[in-house]
């Protein structure tokens, strides 16, 4: 019988889920946010009727992986080649501006150290975790507000890929300063040999589909073969080049977007997705909280982390945008929209466990980074397009 608790933990999990999804959006919040909160609560942080399992976690990296390729399905590639070089500048904002605040927070709790010290390389490691930007949370409550597609939510979606791609050079040389971890140069080299041989077949398996499309149009075949090969994208992405799954689903939707049949492919993608993966994705935010380890100095730093985290994001990419010819507004709205993070910041503080530059302790301060950033984030889009400027 305990080989299938997992079933009712799924069972759970997607009740409350739909059940505090609906009353957030009956409170005019993104259905998100009351998905996260459901797994809040019926996680180790309140209730502890549902842990964290192997299972749940991989359901979740399915749904997270489904939501990026919807985003991709979604991208208007006129929108992505007009802010292509917006969102380039965008993502280096987003990357520096959190590394240089995160590094003086840590410092200024643990004392400072000269360049290339242990403390200093903690410092830049701890600047890192905020850096990196997971865009699943905003590509939710963006389709949620039918802006996905938009400018905005194009150039979002852009720079949160190439913030990613920075977010792992910057980390490999944070590592190797540390003594671990491959070359810099490997890994930059890696990231570019991906982008290219993606580009290559790219448009080798978008002249297959565009066939398959023609000859076997409104089929279910087709969106078979189409998440067959997002999965494929995102194996391929991060077990041989290094990339997060999530990059190489994207990339592989951007692919796909300009298929005759796409508005299909993607409703039929979105069923899996919204029904079960996608809910159990959220609510594995708030599954992975815990307080067991929380001591008054940590808990200190973990509130200075969480607001310097959004902070920064919002300052270094809002004002970027800005200058980037984005009215004030729109400009928000992208600062807003790159605050979010998640499995990247969570893969990216288990190399730092693994190479020692931090303790699992201040886990609890990246986990509350990704809860409070997730919620926030959904509810300051929703406020921002309802104003009269959006």
């Amino acid at each position: 019988m305990d080989n299938l608790s997992f079933l009712l933990d799924i069972a759970l999990i997607l009740l409350t889920a739909k059940v505090f999804g609906i009353i957030a959006r009956k409170l005019h919040a993104p259905e998100v946010v009351g998905e996260i909160i459901a797994g809040l609560l019926i996680g180790p942080a309140v209730l502890g009727i549902v842990g964290q399992s192997d299972f749940i976690n991989k359901m979740a990296e399915i749904g997270v992986i489904m939501l990026m390729f919807e985003a991709g399905l979604s991208t208007d590639m006129k929108k992505l080649k007009q802010t292509g070089l917006k969102a380039t500048a965008i993502a280096c904002a987003g990357v520096f501006v959190p590394i240089m605040l995160g590094a003086i927070l840590f410092m200024s709790f643990y004392g400072f150290g000269p360049v290339g010290s242990e403390q200093f390389i903690k410092g830049l490691f701890i600047g890192t975790l905020m850096a990196a930007t997971s865009v699943s949370i905003t590509v939710a409550a963006l389709k949620e507000l039918g802006k996905l597609s938009s400018t905005v939510g194009t150039t979002i979606v852009s720079a949160a890929i190439i913030d990613d791609v920075i977010v792992i050079v910057v980390l490999t040389f944070v590592l190797s300063a540390r003594g671990s971890g491959s070359s810099v140069w490997v890994t930059m080299l890696k990231a570019i040999l991906f982008f290219a041989i993606a580009i290559i077949t790219g448009f080798v398996v978008y002249k297959a589909f565009k066939w398959l499309d023609t000859r076997y149009e409104h089929t279910r075949r087709i969106p078979i073969a189409a998440l067959v090969y997002c999965i494929i994208m995102a194996y391929v992405a991060e077990r041989f080049f290094g990339i997060a799954d999530i990059t190489g689903a994207y990339v592989a939707g951007v692919v796909l977007c300009n298929l005759h049949d796409v508005k299909y492919v993607e409703r039929k993608v979105d069923v899996s997705s919204y029904m079960v993966f996608a809910p159990i994705f959220f609510a594995g935010i708030g599954l992975k909280v815990s307080f067991e380890s929380m001591n008054p100095m940590l808990l200190f730093f973990s509130i200075a982390f969480v607001i310097v985290a959004c902070l920064s994001k919002i300052i270094g990419c809002g004002l970027t945008s800005k200058l980037c010819r984005f009215n004030w507004n729109d400009s928000l709205k992208i600062g807003i929209g790159m605050m979010t993070r998640g499995e990247v910041a969570l893969i990216t503080a288990q190399k730092g466990l693994a190479a020692g530059l931090i303790t699992s302790d201040y886990f609890t301060a990246v986990i509350l980074m990704i809860l409070v950033s997730s919620i926030l984030a959904p509810i300051l889009l929703k406020i921002l397009y309802k104003s009269k400027t959006a």
